[in-house]
């Protein structure tokens, strides 16, 4: 598998498996099917100008998953935080996560960052055990999903370093 940073012109792509992760993971993400698919390439440029974003391709160059960093308005300037972090269920277990979650981590800490944050709704077990495994930490900061008021997400964070991940 290969994880690769990319650009706006990869707008078309990014968009594709970004729907596709929305359409089969509904209830992980702060956004909806329906919303995103209204956006213009344009959005979908902007997006890919203001964060760093990384796609897992298989050997044959499909797509396979995706995550993205960005600067969350409001967070210490010294942390980025991840947004988006998805893989194709017919891969998952893999190592792809893993491998989208270290290249995430590293550009961090490539940006200056000391951490590396997230949010993880209550519910979803297996991406609480990925960033657990991968050093996250929980912070006992919750909130309400923006999206779903019914749900409930909890912010965990990471200290950067320039080795990558450990597993634990």
């Amino acid at each position: 598998m290969l994880i690769r940073r990319v650009d706006e012109d990869d707008w078309p792509t990014v968009r594709d498996v970004r729907l596709r992760a929305l359409r089969e993971s509904p209830d992980v993400f702060g956004s909806s099917l329906a919303r995103e698919e209204r956006f213009a390439e344009s959005h979908w440029r902007m997006r890919l100008r203001t964060s760093t974003t990384w796609m897992a391709l298989d050997d044959a160059g499909e797509p396979r998953g995706l995550v993205s960093l960005i600067q969350e308005p409001g967070s210490p300037e010294d942390d980025r935080h991840v947004v988006s972090l998805w893989v194709a269920p017919e891969v998952r277990r893999q190592g792809v996560g893993w491998s989208l979650l270290d290249a995430a981590v590293r550009g961090g800490a490539a940006q200056g960052a000391a951490t590396v944050s997230l949010w993880v709704v209550d519910d979803n077990a297996s991406a609480v055990d990925l960033y657990v495994r991968a050093g996250f930490t929980r912070t006992g900061e919750r909130q309400v999903l923006p999206r779903n008021p019914d749900q409930t997400e909890e912010r965990y964070v990471r200290h950067t370093d320039p080795g990558g991940l450990t597993p634990h």
